[in-house]
């Protein structure tokens, strides 16, 4: 719906999800999905099952080929101890399933290894277990027309990481020129590349600005507590996420070493990083490179209302997401 409403036409759309309703799997046979990414077999019979009352359906087959990428475990959606894709065990029970629904357009192999990947060669390995994949999928008598390697291209965010910005388009020449060359040696014809670069598109676009609501001087460590925390931003809680923070009002004091906190009922705790001595409530402070999985992720964590979001551009700005008001958060109460 979000895509549709920002004027996506629908054969841009993919559908992912490791647990898909019964209703996004009709939107993917009514016309409003371009593609869906199917992720296991069950979910596969259900489409077949929907897909049969005249509707039909572009398929991609999402696969566990075993990469296991370097990154943490809550964003590695790879290897064997990953929720995500067909294991290798089950493809030939996914192939019979497409070969006995012709209304199921097969459209290729799909793998996403995870997120925040700064190696270039776990992307290559992933590209050349799809190829094979794809062979496999080929000898079923199943044509692979694209080989998607997925996205989670790394984003430095962290000023003191040692992390350097993954060269995307590189990368994704090498795993081209890898796609082509082991389908052409494998005769599998001219599969095309697709890659989901999302992060590495939109990260560094979003900036989010919090307000100084208390600085706390305790025994060893000082804390900064914003008007913000868990409740928009649940990265750094989830998979101790790190982002660059600077202070917006100005200030002239020598930095310190302080902890920028939420102020949930929680330690909620945003990172450790350096700020001027002198900050102080009221101030504004800018957390660079939240334009992905940040706003998407927000919720009411303790009732707190979501934030606005605003648009700038070339001098001007415009309301993209009105802030929330209490009565918002509430509206859904019975009582």
């Amino acid at each position: 719906m979000t895509a549709q409403r920002a004027g996506f036409e629908s054969e841009r759309i993919t559908l992912h999800g490791a647990g898909k309703s019964d209703e996004e799997l009709i939107a993917a046979c009514i016309g409003r999905i371009g593609c869906i990414a199917v992720d296991g077999i069950a979910e596969l019979q259900r489409l077949a099952d929907i897909s049969r009352n005249g509707h039909t359906a572009t398929v991609m087959l999402r696969l566990n080929v075993g990469v296991d990428a370097s990154t943490h475990a809550f964003v590695r959606t790879g290897g064997k101890d990953s929720k995500f894709g067909i294991h290798p065990r089950d493809e030939r029970a996914a192939a019979s399933l497409l070969s006995a629904n012709p209304q199921l357009h097969f459209a290729g192999v799909h793998a996403h290894i995870g997120s925040q990947i700064y190696d270039e060669s776990a992307y290559l390995e992933n590209a050349s277990a799809l190829v094979a994949a794809a062979e496999r999928f080929a000898s079923f008598g199943l044509q692979s027309e694209r080989v998607v390697i997925g996205g989670g291209f790394g984003v430095p965010s962290d000023p003191d990481g040692d992390h350097t910005r993954l060269d995307v388009a590189a990368t994704v020449a090498a795993a081209a020129a890898l796609v082509r060359s082991a389908a052409t040696e494998r005769g599998l014809g001219a599969a095309r590349l697709g890659i989901e670069p999302g992060r590495a598109i939109i990260a560094d676009a979003g900036t989010t600005l919090y307000r100084v609501l208390a600085v706390k001087r305790q025994s060893h460590r000082t804390f900064v507590v914003v008007d913000g925390g868990i409740a928009e931003n649940p990265r750094p809680a989830l998979y101790g996420a790190r982002y660059h923070v600077t202070a917006v009002t100005p200030r002239h004091e020598e930095d310190q070493e302080i902890t920028l906190c939420g102020r949930s009922c929680e330690n909620d705790e945003l990172g450790t990083m350096r700020l001027p001595r002198e900050v102080g409530p009221g101030d504004l402070l800018a957390m660079h490179s939240t334009g992905a999985y940040t706003y998407s992720m927000a919720g009411n964590y303790n009732r707190f209302p979501k934030p606005a979001v605003v648009g700038i551009a070339n001098g001007t700005h415009r309301l993209l997401a009105r802030r929330e008001t209490i009565e918002d958060v509430l509206r859904n109460d019975a009582v």
